[in-house]
């Protein structure tokens, strides 16, 4: 850990793992929603509610003059390359596309609090005369609920107390049908077979 990040007194933000250099503004969003069924007579019933999944919109920004950027074109240097900061902002820019396109849940770190399991469902992005050595992005988050399933056996028929309800379908073969045998209630039968 860097002297300057154990000096500054604001919380380091970042999302999918990558550093924020300005947070301009934060806007969190946490709903109930309450489900609504309507009736014969009177208002509609609730008879449920439960939290839908947590959004976050951060706006912020990265600079090309910024100590992170500075310093890279400085390693570039002395690893041979150029001094040039000027891609930094494009680096950190083709980074925010590749987490929304790996489609990969992520972690985010706001001011306010840690989100997990979330998408960068949009991403808005403004560049003019004078934001030309900056990247102001808008970054629009949402929460995935993940569930894990796992496939089980029932027991034995001969430990069950009801196998022929209970126990597992088995695969019988096939069947033909059987000559002369009795419809089901409903069923077509042949005149020959009528009484009366």
């Amino acid at each position: 850990m860097a002297l300057l990040d154990f000096l500054t007194l604001t919380p380091k933000s970042s999302i999918g793992g990558i550093d924020i250099q300005a947070t301009l503004e934060e806007v969190h969003n946490d709903t109930l929603q309450i489900t609504e069924h309507p009736v014969e007579a009177g208002a509609a019933i609730t008879d449920h509610a439960y939290v839908r999944p947590s959004e976050v919109v951060i706006r912020c920004g990265w600079s090309n003059s910024s100590t992170d950027a500075l310093s890279g074109a400085v390693s570039a240097l002395f690893n041979g390359g150029q001094l040039s900061s000027a891609s930094y902002v494009d680096g950190v820019y083709s980074q925010l596309l590749a987490l929304q396109q790996s489609r990969t849940p992520f972690d985010i770190t706001t001011s306010r609090r840690q989100y997990t399991n979330m998408l960068l469902v949009g991403l808005s992005v403004t560049t003019d005369q004078a934001t030309s050595n900056v990247l102001m992005v808008t970054a629009t988050c949402k929460q995935i609920i993940i569930v894990n399933t796992q496939a089980t056996t029932m027991p034995p028929k001969e430990n069950q107390a009801n196998p022929a309800n209970t126990a597992e379908t088995q695969n019988a073969g096939v069947k033909q049908p059987q000559s002369g045998a009795t419809p089901s209630p409903g069923g077509a039968v042949s005149p020959s077979q009528w009484t009366g």
